[in-house]
């Protein structure tokens, strides 16, 4: 929702997230042309343009390929409205059911309809509902059900031949869910409860200024800790990595103001401690030289040794670097003095979310925090942590040390029926968190 309070339209740049049932998708709607593919169907998004966040989308079938994966569908998007989402059992009509299923044979021989039958009727017919109609017509066994048998039979039928899709503006709990199911290693195994525990541990708000190292999440971790800082506040963060650019699909992903935007500074965590170590102030700098600078390529300097990230947002022009040249400072020079003057005022918490040994990384932030501040670090693996605990414990700089680990049961809340769901996730990482001492 945008800041006024409406519910903003779909741009293009803008990330969507594509809704069917119960599946999501994080799309990059980069262009007219764009298209998105769920399973065999291939959807056009041109339609969606400046349409609003949460509008429902019917697909209507444009092509269909044959291929070695089967039907390849091509779809457009028709908006429609909500009251066209009915369940199949109100569309149907459906009232009678047996008492058990004992006399239930799951021979594969219960439909009457060939596969052939099938996709000649998904060609003819457009509506999920007419098709699973026929479906329901032609079953020897689906009357004798118990209504909860056929429950099951008409979603499993509806998963497969839903035509409606939902387009939903980015949140960080929608792409943590998306990332973590698609593939987990990709955000260091990172749950929502573990990223949730990581914000309140961390004390993130839109006051002071918080300094995060994290090894590869796809932009998840600083997304998160800039939408707890909001839009419109004095809060900054300093977000260092260890590659040459960060990642930043999930920030880009929640299309923040310009303004937050800024307040976030990506610099190489190597690169940024030999400018607060070594480096010099710059003096005044010509904005034209500035501005042309902007439109270079984004690639690192040729003479600087370490990876370093070229950022793309545009800093104050009087706390600049020297470049070396007449073109005015490169990108990742000037992000490396915004962040250097960030860490001569130290900072609020420190968050850390490392795929390697995190002791040596913080014994080169732990002297940029300020007093009474938190210290959270995160690691997949138990042993680096504890090991990193004893090192902390022993130095004396950190206090009220714990190691945790988080464990999410999920239930599935149905009438008559409600359990633990059979596949969850056994462990999201271990925690090691305490508060700096003088």
């Amino acid at each position: 929702m945008s800041t006024d309070g409406t519910t903003p339209n779909i741009q293009l740049g803008d990330y969507i997230v594509i809704q069917r049932q119960k599946y999501t998708k994080l799309q990059k709607f980069g262009s007219l042309d764009t298209t998105s593919t769920l399973g065999k169907e291939t959807l056009e998004l041109k339609s969606l343009l400046d349409q609003p966040y949460g509008s429902t989308f019917k697909m209507c079938v444009k092509e269909t390929k044959t291929g070695k994966r089967g039907a390849q569908r091509q779809h457009t998007l028709e908006l429609c409205s909500d009251t066209e989402l009915r369940s199949t059992r109100e569309v149907l009509g459906i009232s009678s059911s047996g008492a058990d299923n004992r006399d239930i044979c799951d021979n594969g021989e219960a439909q009457a309809l060939k596969s052939s039958d099938i996709e000649q009727l998904r060609e003819a017919c457009n509506e999920s509902s007419k098709i699973i109609e026929k479906l329901v017509e032609n079953s020897k066994t689906f009357h004798t059900r118990t209504e909860y048998s056929q429950e099951k039979y008409l979603l499993k039928k509806e998963k497969k031949y839903f035509e409606f899709v939902q387009i939903r503006q980015p949140t960080i709990r929608l792409m943590v869910d998306i990332f973590y199911r698609q593939d987990a290693e990709k955000i260091m195994g990172i749950r929502v409860d573990t990223l949730s525990q990581i914000i309140s541990y961390s004390g993130v708000c839109g006051f002071g200024s918080y300094l995060l190292y994290e090894s590869g999440t796809n932009g998840l971790l600083p997304a998160a800790m800039m939408n707890s800082i909001g839009a419109g506040t004095e809060g900054t963060l300093v977000h260092m990595h260890p590659g040459n650019v960060p990642q930043k699909q999930a920030l880009l992903a929640l299309k923040l103001p310009l303004e937050q935007q800024k307040r976030c500074v990506s610099v190489n965590l190597y690169s940024v401690l030999r400018e607060f170590y070594q480096g010099n102030v710059a003096p005044s700098i010509d904005p034209t030289e500035v501005e042309a600078e902007e439109t270079l390529p984004e690639t690192p300097n040729e003479e600087q040794p370490e990876a370093v990230e070229p950022s793309t947002k545009k800093p104050k022009l009087d706390e600049a670097p020297l470049s070396g040249n007449n073109k005015g400072p490169l990108r990742w020079q000037i992000e490396n003095k915004r962040a250097s003057a960030l860490m001569h005022g130290k900072f609020d918490s420190l968050v850390v979310a490392a795929k390697e040994h995190p002791s040596s990384i913080l014994q080169a932030l732990l002297p940029l925090v300020r007093p009474s501040r938190p210290v959270v670090v995160f690691s997949t693996c138990k042993e680096l942590l504890q090991e990193t605990y004893m090192e902390l414990k022993t130095s004396g700089k950190v206090t009220a040390l714990h190691v945790t680990s988080n464990w999410l049961r999920t239930y599935q809340i149905l009438p008559n029926r409600t359990h633990p769901e059979v596949n969850m996730s056994g462990n999201s990482g271990y925690l090691l968190t305490g508060f700096t001492l003088k």
